[in-house]
């Protein structure tokens, strides 16, 4: 019988995370925390990204349960396995903090992205940023004679690519929301 070649690395079509602890590669993880909605917890669960130096790529919090006051807060981090499961451990034990699900690594999830770009420009650079829009079915939400605002969403990949075609058509401002995401499935 051949031996199973199971590349090192973590796969969403596993069950078994075989990421080396000690590896010293850098991976992005979006966090999910279900936290008590009350003043406070997010400067507490903030503070020790920032306190320890961890870097935040994107945070979003929205109220997910008006009648138990809980709220939910998405985070997208960077480092390496050792310091992933340090965060995870750091913030289940924040008193306020009812759940801590690393995303990235429980199995496949839906990550989307709201994003608003002002772009002026006359002309042929008018009509390229309207072709590109609807290309990647991007929105017009404000018009004027030399400018429009767009409204996309998607991934954070998806967002960027926009965002780098239209910087040499008059990209002006960007908003973004930050990720919202859910894991895929029953649980």
């Amino acid at each position: 019988m051949a031996p199973l070649k199971i590349k090192k690395g973590t796969s969403r079509h596993s069950a078994y995370d075989l990421r080396d602890p000690h590896s010293e590669v850098v991976e992005r993880h979006t966090l999910a925390v279900v936290v008590d909605n009350e003043a406070g917890v997010l400067a507490r669960v903030i503070g020790l990204f920032s306190g320890r130096g961890y870097n935040i790529e994107s945070l979003t919090v929205a109220e997910i349960d008006h009648l138990g006051h809980r709220s939910r807060i998405t985070v997208v981090t960077t480092g390496t396995p050792a310091i992933i499961e340090q965060i995870k451990a750091q913030l289940g034990r924040i008193v306020p903090v009812h759940e801590v699900h690393d995303l990235t690594v429980e199995g496949a999830s839906v990550e989307r992205e709201l994003a608003l770009f002002k772009v002026a420009g006359t002309g042929e650079r008018r009509v390229e940023a309207l072709r590109l829009a609807d290309i990647f079915r991007a929105n017009v939400v404000d018009s004027t004679l030399e400018s429009f605002v767009f409204e996309i969403t998607g991934t954070p990949e998806k967002v960027d690519a926009f965002a780098d075609l239209m910087r040499p058509l008059g990209l002006v401002e960007v908003a973004r929301t930050g990720v919202a995401a859910l894991g895929r499935g029953e649980s």
